[in-house]
């Protein structure tokens, strides 16, 4: 732009392009993060979890592996291990004994068994988690998984158990009377796939209104993949902050041919220009 005018209007449009080239840096890193993550988880599963078995017995192999104790590497400070890396909660006996990150750890292989799973958080009254276990569809039911005790729910005739089920308190007990120490405050009675007040502002009080303009908005989503799997979210983020710069980008170059009248590089024109010149055949002048 060789003009020295609209001062402002050229530092937005130069900021628009940096950071388009540096969302497309992180866009193509976050993929690269990604696919390396799914191809490890892939590989993990496939080593434990025979694709040719149906939707139980896939879980049971899960539970299994997770129930031998294998052998895991021992971390010296725990709280300094990264809880979202798939990798990490894989490799580190102290995560596979912790409610949360054992979920996360039976979430991604079953994930990459083929099995559709949510995580599900157990809610003590005044909303604070108390315990995270798994559902997986089996058979068009949201079967209840806990990875911690490496268990299914059932009852005594071998039932598969869902949270509603869980929510009749004989039934729980009936359920849990089979499973060594288990606590009965882990109850089904209040329970979210997201827990919003992590948020700032007690979650800006969105659950409420999210309730009351999509109800079951929560469950159409798999949002444990998108928060509890580091790799995933910044793809994401990266997918999102890479579309938000290119329409930016737009807007301000369709602001600057319609209403500014500012000369500038069209790298597409060029480009098509200098393609079509490429493929051409030469002019032959006589």
């Amino acid at each position: 732009m060789p003009t020295p005018r609209h001062r402002i209007f050229r530092v937005a449009w130069w900021s628009s392009n940096l950071l388009l080239v540096v969302s497309l840096f992180s866009l193509t890193y976050s993929f690269v993060r990604e696919y390396s993550v799914r191809r490890y988880l892939d590989g993990f599963s496939d080593a434990i979890v025979p694709n040719i078995l149906p939707a139980e017995q896939k879980v049971d192999a899960i539970l299994s592996w997770m129930r031998a104790e294998p052998s895991r590497a021992i971390a010296a400070t725990p709280d300094s291990l990264a809880r979202r890396d798939p990798e990490t909660t894989l490799n580190y006996q102290q995560l596979l004994n912790v409610c949360g990150t054992a979920t996360n750890a039976f979430l991604n292989l079953a994930r990459s068994s083929d099995l559709r799973v949510r995580r599900l958080l157990l809610l003590s009254p005044d909303r604070n988690t108390k315990h995270v276990v798994a559902e997986v569809l089996i058979d068009e039911r949201w079967i209840i998984v806990d990875p911690t005790y490496r268990v299914i729910m059932k009852d005594a005739q071998g039932r598969l158990l869902t949270r509603g089920d869980l929510q009749d308190p004989a039934v729980f007990a009936e359920a849990i009377s089979a499973i060594p120490n288990y606590r009965r405050e882990y109850s089904f009675d209040h329970f979210a796939h997201v827990r919003l007040a992590r948020l700032p502002l007690d979650g800006l009080h969105l659950r409420p209104l999210l309730d009351r303009i999509y109800p079951g908005w929560d469950e159409v989503v798999d949002w444990s993949l998108l928060l509890e799997r580091e790799s995933f979210f910044y793809l994401v983020a990266s997918v999102a902050a890479f579309l938000f710069f290119l329409l930016m980008r737009t807007l301000l170059g369709w602001y600057a041919d319609r209403r500014l009248r500012i000369p500038r590089f069209h790298l597409r024109e060029h480009a098509v220009r200098a393609g079509a010149a490429f493929v051409s055949a030469p002019e032959i002048k006589e």
